[in-house]
């Protein structure tokens, strides 16, 4: 009975602190009602690498009161929440911070990723602004991702307002940087602003020409509810955290909304603005930028570029919605092969926050089971590896990345058999008999490359040494070139980028874009030991580079495997052709060591039996690589 009694004034003691949190969040919630399509401003902040953007944020959200001005020193990269956006000084996902300015205005800071692998992210993050904030480096001035993010955004027809930052730097060139914007892009000297977003300084007027110049959202409040999904979290109590840009209509709490390209109908739990912090509000209505929060419990329900509507409304979609297509994929496996379940959990929940990595399970004779990944990039792939490594203590064994390739085929049995007559291959190792297909082709990209006039030479050299087509070279002020080159990007994605810096002593920026297809002459190339084939090391290359690539990865194994009782025998092959050999010599022991003098027909009798034991041996010895050879060549690889 006392228990009883103890159970009931506990529940009735949980649903009084229930209502009295519901009521504390009530008291809580924002109300943007007042707020009207004409006094709200929607940007984003566009920029090269380290040119300061995400300190502008920083000093945006000081002026406007946002985060609190006199913890200046602790405002680094308030909206980088991952560590490894911190330590590399880049932008991974996109965030939003609402700013209430001069009391009469909601500005809506959408800060979008800052590298080329996230392309097709900030393109939808400026599908959901009308203007943008394009910030360059006074000292380093116009840069290759410069060029490509304004192109981003003339596509997106939305307002550009150029930024010098920097100009307090004794190393800052302003006349050059004008010059450059204005013959580069065509921007007018009059529309540019002069700041320094670490010391503060204009950094207000910057606010004051978002207000002038930035238009004001064309929206229907009469229409329903229409919204741009533009990024995502995920929170494991909540679910995911949509980031929306409303266009016509409101939305609010018990609302039932779909998603147009999943079909799924959710009912909305929370909406709000993020100031950087989630704010709940009343509801969002045509013209802002918020959250929402629906019970969306798998992140990949919650699509960048997807459209979220009121159930059983009549909408035309977003046009340009495009599902995540990694491009650059690579093998898993946990150093320690006892480790696999912990890797497993750990990449599962990295992937709650990443619906862009693509996941399938993968076995190694000499690494054991893992996964290979599918990353958008390069660097998407590096931060994913350091977020394993830094968060979950994973240490991981990466093979060397590949790219996917398409094969197309016209015998009828093979069609009908996979029901198309093209295939991408994003593992080497199931890579057709050449027999199986009649053409074969590979991703190919357009290339922007700035570098000093000096250096054409040499960077010249380099892309024309990775199978690239020069298409033109523009010349700037400060002494500096654009160049436009067709590369393959499996050239690419490797050591380009080094090797470029190394060139140019580290004055070259590299930016690519519209990633396509064309006919390639692609070969598989595979690496054997004593006609053991290694999996590992097998890769699809192009046949005017097989030669080059072979000679490196067999001397590579020569300095790498240690001598047996045997000899090693290291072949590169194309099918039945050996393109390049290498021989380990097997190790001597002296056998007529023991004989001091006497008959030569004893010596002879132990040389011959020893021969035959070492035929013996290489006959039924299996020959298999070890791991730690493996993981030198991988390295050495990337």
């Amino acid at each position: 009975m006392i228990l009883r009694k103890s159970l009931i004034h506990n529940k009735l003691n949980r649903i009084k602190l229930e209502n009295f949190n519901r009521y504390l969040s009530d008291e809580k919630k924002l109300d943007i009602s007042k707020y009207t399509f004409d006094k709200i401003r929607n940007f984003s902040i566009i920029a090269h690498v380290d040119h300061g953007k995400s300190t502008l944020a920083d000093r945006l959200l000081e002026i406007t009161g946002t985060i609190d001005k006199n913890e200046k020193s602790k405002n680094k990269q308030v909206l980088d929440r991952l560590e490894v956006e911190r330590k590399r000084g880049i932008t991974v996902k996109a965030q939003t911070a609402s700013m209430f300015y001069k009391n009469d205005y909601l500005l809506n800071l959408i800060d979008t990723p800052g590298h080329i692998d996230f392309t097709y992210e900030v393109s939808r993050s400026l599908k959901a602004c009308q203007g943008c904030l394009l910030v360059v480096d006074a000292a380093q001035g116009v840069q290759a991702q410069t060029i490509a993010n304004f192109f981003l955004a003339f596509e997106a027809g939305i307002k550009v307002i150029p930024v010098i930052n920097k100009i307090d730097l004794k190393t800052a060139n302003v006349e050059a940087t004008i010059e450059q914007l204005t013959q580069t892009l065509d921007l007018k000297k009059e529309e540019m602003l002069f700041i320094s977003a670490k010391n503060g300084i204009n950094c207000e007027q910057v606010l004051d020409e978002i207000v002038n110049r930035i238009p004001s959202p064309i929206v229907n409040y009469d229409k329903p509810f229409k919204s741009l999904v533009f990024d995502s979290v995920y929170d494991l109590r909540r679910g995911a955290i949509i980031y929306i840009a409303c266009v016509d209509g409101e939305i609010k709490k018990g609302d039932k909304v779909k998603s147009f390209f999943t079909k799924k109908v959710y009912e909305v739990q929370e909406v709000g603005l993020a100031r950087p912090d989630f704010r709940p509000s009343n509801k969002i209505q045509a013209g802002q930028v918020g959250y929402m929060i629906c019970n969306i419990r798998n992140i990949k329900e919650a699509l960048v570029g997807d459209t979220f509507h009121l159930d059983k409304a009549k909408i035309e979609p977003f046009p340009g919605f495009k599902s995540p297509k990694p491009m650059v994929f690579s093998g898993f496996f946990p150093e320690d092969s006892q480790n696999f379940s912990l890797l497993r959990k750990s990449i599962e929940k990295l992937c709650i926050n990443d619906s862009s990595v693509s996941i399938a399970e993968d076995s190694s004779p000499a690494l054991g089971q893992g996964y290979r990944l599918g990353f958008l990039g390069l660097l998407h792939m590096e931060v994913f590896k350091e977020r394993l490594e830094k968060e979950f203590s994973q240490s991981v064994i990466i093979t060397a990345p590949n790219v996917p390739y398409k094969v197309k085929f016209s015998n009828q049995k093979l069609v009908k058999f996979h029901g198309t007559n093209e295939l991408v291959i994003v593992n080497p190792t199931l890579w057709p008999e050449v027999h199986n297909f009649d053409e074969t082709l590979e991703p190919v990209v357009s290339g922007t490359i700035v570098c000093p006039n000096d250096n054409f030479r040499e960077v010249n050299q380099l892309c024309l040494s990775r199978r690239g087509v020069f298409e033109s070279r523009q010349e700037i002020s400060g002494d500096r070139v654009i160049l436009k080159y067709k590369l393959p990007l499996n050239e690419i994605i490797l050591d380009f980028f080094d090797k470029l810096k190394k060139e140019t002593s580290g004055y070259a920026s590299f930016d690519y874009e519209d990633i396509f297809y064309e006919l390639s002459d692609l070969v598989k190339l595979v690496i054997c030991l004593n006609d053991i084939e290694i999996e590992e090391l097998t890769q699809i290359v192009h046949r005017q580079r097989a030669g080059a690539i072979s000679r490196v990865l067999v001397e590579k194994l020569r300095d790498e495997i240690p001598q047996k009782q045997f000899k090693i025998a290291i072949q590169a092959k194309i099918g039945g052709k050996i393109l390049a050999r290498e021989n380990i010599k097997a190790m001597r022991k002296d056998v007529t060591a023991k004989c001091y003098g006497g008959d030569q027909t004893r010596k002879l009798k132990l040389l011959r039996e020893q021969a035959e034991g070492k035929k013996r041996i290489r006959e039924t010895a299996k020959i298999e690589i070890s791991k730690d050879v493996l993981i030198n060549i991988l390295r050495k690889e990337k």
